[in-house]
C-alpha cells in the first residue's frame, strides 16, 4: 500500500519531518511511504490554476497515485500552518486529489496538547467538499512536548506514543483496506 506523508512544517529541522521519516522507517514493512514537503509550491492563486507551476502538478500526481495520506503537522497560531493550507487549497481545485482519499493526522508541538487545535481545523478542511478527504475517526495522534521526545542521538524515542503510532497505523492499513 502506498501512502504519502506530508509534512506541514517547510523548516529543515521540524520535529514534524523527523517525525514523519520516523513513521516512514518503522513501518517501511508494512507500508511503502514517500515524504512531500511543501516548500517548492507556490501560493495558491486562480489566474494559474487551469496550467498550474510543475511543483503542484509533481505534488498532486503523487497524492493521486498514492493509496492514502499521512499528514505530520504542527499548530501554527492554534491553527493550521499557511504551508499545509495552501496545499490544501491546491488540492481542492481542478483535479481535486484528495476526494476519497483515506488521511489520518499526527501532529507533534513543543506545547502539553500538542495540535489538538490543529487537527481540529484540518479535519475541517479534509472535510470540506472541496477536498472531501476520508479521515480516519477516533485515532488522534497528538504529540506534546516534541522536543523531550528525541535522544541525545536524534532518535525518535518516547515510548507512549510509540505504542500509541503503532496502534493507529493498524488501525488506518485495516480502515484502508475496508473502504477501499
Amino acid at each position: 500500500m502506498k501512502i504519502i506523508i506530508i509534512v506541514g512544517s517547510l523548516r529543515k529541522e521540524s520535529y514534524n519531518r523527523k517525525v514523519a521519516h520516523f513513521i516512514k522507517e518503522r513501518y517501511k514493512d508494512k507500508l511503502e511511504m514517500e515524504i512531500l514537503l511543501l516548500n517548492d509550491l507556490p501560493v495558491f492563486n486562480e489566474d494559474i490554476e487551469e496550467n498550474p507551476p510543475n511543483p503542484v502538478k509533481e505534488f498532486k500526481e503523487k497524492i493521486k497515485q498514492s493509496e492514502g495520506v499521512l499528514f505530520s503537522t504542527p499548530e501554527y497560531n492554534h491553527s493550521i500552518p499557511g504551508g499545509l493550507k495552501n496545499a490544501l487549497d491546491w488540492c481542492s481545485r481542478g483535479d481535486r486529489v484528495l476526494s476519497k482519499k483515506p488521511t489520518f493526522i499526527v501532529g507533534s508541538s513543543s506545547g502539553d496538547i500538542g495540535t489538538a487545535r490543529c487537527q481540529s481545523d484540518l479535519r475541517k478542511v479534509l472535510d470540506c467538499p472541496g477536498v472531501a478527504a476520508l479521515n480516519l475517526p477516533g485515532n488522534h495522534v497528538l504529540i506534546g512536548n516534541i522536543q523531550d521526545k528525541f535522544d541525545q542521538n536524534g532518535k525518535f524515542n518516547d515510548d507512549t506514543t510509540i505504542k500509541r503510532l503503532d496502534k493507529v497505523l493498524d488501525n488506518y492499513i485495516d480502515w484502508v483496506k475496508k473502504i477501499k
